[in-house]
């Protein structure tokens, strides 16, 4: 498994439930997408599956499983029979990568029906991990809640959810609440490291920003090449780009194919760069920067949804970007 960074707080406490011999059967760990939720949901998983599959078996402290170990070669190779992970579904099983589903269907927790009809198989327990309960389908949502409220014997279910307060009521009742907090710059740029060790300083110092305290966020940017377009982000807003120049270069650039990702990049880039401006603006100048903020979210969200033209969409993007030229800090 790989090394889990930061938040702390939320590891020792599922760490001290484990160690008190009563673990509650539902968690949900709860907080800001890309902080690594999910990494230790299944880190904790493996851990939990370790030392009831092979008690005999010595473990380092917290939730290390040293490779070569039995249970975790099992893990790895996605084939231990007492785990299972729900998450959204291919549309075409020939497409893994493409064309994802909206929701995690009804159909998929009828799934895990004939299996808590049994007993764990290699041990007194198993997990079911959902990532994310967010994308439980209500239908799915309600067939589940019956399981949190009549648990099968030995199962601990550990729920990712990036927005709780969307949830049923009765299912986070059900559920222990774990936070899970945005991190420290220090631990997201090793985060970083530990993902891309040949990406340089300037590199990371981007990618940290752009994660703005999700590690997951920055990776998504790892190899994107950030520094030169946060640099052509900060020239357009701090110039407001009289002449159109920087945001028609900027323009041609994305628009081609081979740029797609960062073209998607830039998108993501705008409103967050946006949304820290307006941090440190105040009167008619943060007016300015929240209603950029709020266009640019949304140019963002209709240009992948309605696949509008790219060199039409950053040229845009880069115009509502300019705006912040006149609404300097005061």
């Amino acid at each position: 498994m790989t090394e889990v960074f930061g938040n702390a707080a939320a590891h020792d406490a599922f760490l001290a439930a484990m160690r008190s011999g009563s673990l509650h059967h539902a968690w949900l760990f709860s907080g800001p997408q890309g902080v690594g939720k999910a990494r230790f949901a299944h880190s904790a998983a493996l851990r939990l599956l370790a030392e009831a599959g092979k008690p005999d078996v010595p473990l380092p402290d917290g939730f290390a499983v040293p490779e070569g170990h039995p249970i975790r070669s099992l893990f790895d190779a996605g084939t231990h029979p007492d785990f299972r992970v729900m998450s959204r579904l291919p549309k075409d099983a020939e497409k893994p990568d493409q064309d994802i589903a909206r929701s995690i269907t009804i159909a998929q927790v009828r799934a895990l029906q004939p299996l808590f009809a049994t007993t764990p198989s290699l041990g007194p327990r198993r997990v079911v991990l959902i990532d994310s309960i967010d994308d439980l389908e209500r239908g799915g949502a309600n067939a589940l809640l019956k399981n949190l409220e009549e648990p099968p014997a030995g199962t601990i279910f550990l729920l990712v959810s990036h927005a709780p307060g969307r949830l049923l009521p009765t299912i986070r009742s059900r559920c222990r609440l774990l936070r899970f907090e945005a991190l420290r710059d220090d631990d997201v740029a090793a985060a970083i490291r530990a993902h891309s060790p040949d990406a340089g300083p300037d590199e990371v110092a981007a990618l940290v920003r752009a994660g703005d305290g999700a590690p997951g966020r920055a990776l998504r940017f790892a190899g994107l090449d950030i520094p030169a377009m946060d640099d052509a982000i900060d020239r357009i807003a701090t110039s407001g780009d009289p002449g159109n120049g920087e945001r028609v270069r900027l323009a041609r650039s994305l628009a081609l194919k081979a740029a797609h990702p960062r073209y998607e990049a830039f998108l993501d880039r705008v409103p967050s760069y946006i949304a820290h401006a307006a941090r440190t603006r105040q009167g008619p100048a943060l007016k300015i920067a929240l209603d950029a903020q709020a266009e640019a979210r949304d140019l963002a969200g209709a240009a992948l949804g309605l696949s509008l033209d790219a060199q039409g969409t950053v040229f845009e993007m880069a115009g509502i970007l300019a705006r912040l030229a006149g609404a300097s800090p005061r």
